[in-house]
């Protein structure tokens, strides 16, 4: 299986030219488009010396035609090597090698590739240092993983896994502590500490984590309910919780 993809979108392509143009092969164009972020996008080829053509809308459609989903490719497509996640051995190497508190997204079951994106993105934005998850039962880091992650699903460190209890396990004895977001949780992530070396768990969409992933947590945490909704998106929930880390780092690095 060719690890070769066309990924699209304005933000995506610009990504991917800016931060690992050697992987891309070529680059396509709508004929018809000179708006200024489709210039940006054919300077930034020639920069990196990445060919590109123009081609009729139709044959950018066709390239997706049988993706089950419909896809707004804005007029440009690049066909690039796919980033691929760590293994297990990378990802305790990496945490080994942080010069600061880690803070790690662990997703146990996200096999929504939108979700999948969402989530690096907002890790990105948070400055987390990683996300894991498992080899099965996972969304792959694909086209659509790029276009929603605008740019994450290439800076964010990802590690698949093939056993998370263990791997968790490992994280522990790295000195990170583990906190599981479950709704059944008494606590909320408000109450702890997440100035330590922190990993946070969402669960899948619906499900929530798996038994054994829930088992190997220090914590498990929820967060406050208020309306008549009994849980939050995982992309959201990531977010919220993600924050929350940064909100209280910052308020200790001012103290």
């Amino acid at each position: 299986m060719s690890d070769l993809e066309w990924i699209y979108g304005i933000h995506a392509v610009e990504n991917a030219l800016s931060q690992q143009a050697e992987r891309i092969k070529e680059v396509r164009f709508q004929e018809g488009r000179d708006d200024k972020k489709t210039q940006r996008l054919m300077t930034l080829c020639k920069t990196n010396k990445v060919r590109y053509s123009l081609v009729p809308r139709r044959d950018l459609d066709q390239l997706f035609s049988k993706t089950k989903e419909r896809v707004v490719h804005q007029g440009v497509v690049a066909y690039t090597t796919m980033t691929k996640a760590g293994s297990e051995a990378d990802l305790h190497a990496y945490v080994e090698g942080l010069d600061e508190t880690p803070l790690v997204i662990i997703l146990d079951g996200v096999t929504d590739p939108h979700n999948l994106g969402a989530c690096l993105r907002s890790a990105d934005a948070a400055g987390a240092h990683a996300v894991i998850m498992p080899k099965d039962n996972s969304a792959p880091l694909n086209a659509t993983v790029s276009k929603v992650a605008c740019g994450a699903a290439e800076s964010m460190p990802v590690y698949a896994v093939t056993n998370l209890a263990r791997t968790m396990k490992k994280l522990q004895d790295q000195g990170i502590w583990i906190f599981g977001t479950a709704g059944e949780a008494t606590g909320t992530i408000y109450e702890q500490d997440l100035t330590i070396p922190t990993a946070i768990v969402m669960g899948a969409e619906g499900e929530g984590m798996r038994r054994l992933t829930r088992e190997q947590c220090d914590y498990l945490v929820k967060l406050p309910m208020a309306g008549v909704v009994s849980s939050l998106n995982v992309s959201v929930a990531t977010g919220v919780c993600l924050y929350e880390v940064v909100r209280q780092r910052a308020v200790k690095a001012q103290r």
